[in-house]
């Protein structure tokens, strides 16, 4: 494990030697004992986007989904220089940028500043780091600081987790970043359970003829999306995304810390006396296996009978070269019930107001649908965020 300084040293040196190596310093040899699987391990509270954060332990055990993840969805290899940037404060930089790394013993850097596009990239070409893992958060932020002028890296995979990825940044990371972007999808009670699995072997042996680019569950994991009404699975269309527990060896979770289980709306929750875990997810599951995560139940919008995910509206809004970043809720209405409401960081020397509001409106009505334009459109200088990168759309709900 390597790290980088801060506190005014310089974080990234002009080599790509100079980091201080964990490995030399004091020995670790704390005294040890047998605990079995299900031990508590590490305490960890969710994010907390749309109800309160809730209290997960992770068993012993959990940590060989964390090692399997790393190495047949992320393709950890014992030659990579890799470097999750998420925080480790959070799941995915908990589990994936210290625990698996280090249950399979691979090494991982870990970078000891704020985020920062300029640095991070930086880091990239002086470290020559070769497998990297953000949220889309941090995609978005290197592509409004790079814009599309390439930059000479030694990446060979890029992957994203923490909320679906929008469909314009993967185009952009093989163009700027020399490398694909791959979309993984997990939440802190599960780790990472399904995506676009860079472990060539993983990927072609989840489904006949499957292409790496598709979305499946990883090994060790199988996914179903049950109907909201009747609970039963259902193909094509749009239903709650469930884990099928007894299929799933990697399967760790059983409830929520403090008991009660979770608050209505808030969290994952136990259905059939605990073969399915609801994720609190929307999703469609093809005919072919190919899953299409639509993001949070809580943030589905019902218009007059219409239910319009968020996540959808904000891919389209962000392809206006005007716009910087886009948040999508609901706001109460009395004729419909709800309508789309949005709220947009336009981009630097962007002209607002009723032009471009009209633009991003018709924009919404010929790349989605007529009826999913949000009616009323707020530009703001920021998105409320969790510390992991993710919209708060309850704080947007205000």
């Amino acid at each position: 494990m390597s790290t980088g300084g801060a506190n005014g040293a310089e974080p990234v040196p002009s080599g790509t030697h100079g980091f201080r190596d964990l490995e030399a310093g004091p020995p670790l040899t704390p005294a040890t004992r047998a605990v079995g699987g299900d031990a508590p391990f590490v305490d960890l509270y969710t994010s907390g986007t749309t109800g309160q954060p809730k209290a997960v332990t992770v068993p012993v055990r959990a940590t060989a989904a964390f090692a399997a993840y790393q190495r047949h969805g992320l393709d950890h290899r014992p030659d990579d220089v890799f470097w999750n940037l998420a925080d480790p404060a959070w799941g995915y930089g908990l589990y994936q940028a210290v625990i698996g790394p280090l249950a399979l013993g691979l090494t991982t850097t870990l970078l000891r500043a704020r985020f920062d596009p300029e640095l991070t990239v930086r880091a990239l070409t002086g470290l020559g780091v070769t497998n990297f893992a953000a949220a889309p958060t941090a995609y978005r932020a290197l592509r409004n600081a790079l814009g599309d002028s390439p930059v000479r890296t030694s990446l060979r995979a890029c992957s994203s987790a923490g909320e679906p990825l929008p469909p314009d940044l993967a185009p952009w990371a093989r163009r700027v970043l020399g490398a694909d972007l791959y979309d993984h999808y997990g939440q802190s009670e599960l780790g990472m359970a399904a995506g676009q699995a860079w472990d060539v072997a993983s990927a072609a042996g989840s489904a006949a003829g499957a292409a790496p680019r598709e979305v499946r569950a990883f090994p060790g994991w199988t996914l179903a999306v049950l109907d909201a009404e009747t609970g039963r699975e259902t193909v094509g269309g749009t239903g709650l995304l469930a884990v099928d527990v007894a299929r799933s060896p990697l399967m760790w979770f059983t409830g929520y810390a403090g008991g009660g289980g979770p608050a209505p709306k808030a969290g994952g929750s136990f259905l059939e006396e605990g073969r399915w875990f609801v994720t609190g997810d929307l999703a469609v599951l093809d005919d072919a296996g190919r899953l299409h995560v639509r993001g949070r139940q809580d943030d589905l919008i019902v218009m007059a009978g219409y239910r319009i995910g968020p996540t959808e509206i904000e891919s389209v809004l962000i392809e206006h070269p005007a716009v910087s970043e886009a948040g999508v809720t609901a706001a109460p209405d009395s004729l419909r019930g709800e309508v789309v409401e949005a709220y947009v960081v336009p981009a630097p020397s962007a002209a607002t107001g009723p032009a471009l509001v009209a633009e991003l409106q018709a924009l919404v009505k010929t790349r989605l649908s007529a009826h999913a334009y949000p009616r009323r459109v707020h530009f703001v200088t920021a998105l409320p965020r969790t510390d992991s990168g993710k919209v708060r759309r309850a704080a947007l709900r205000g």
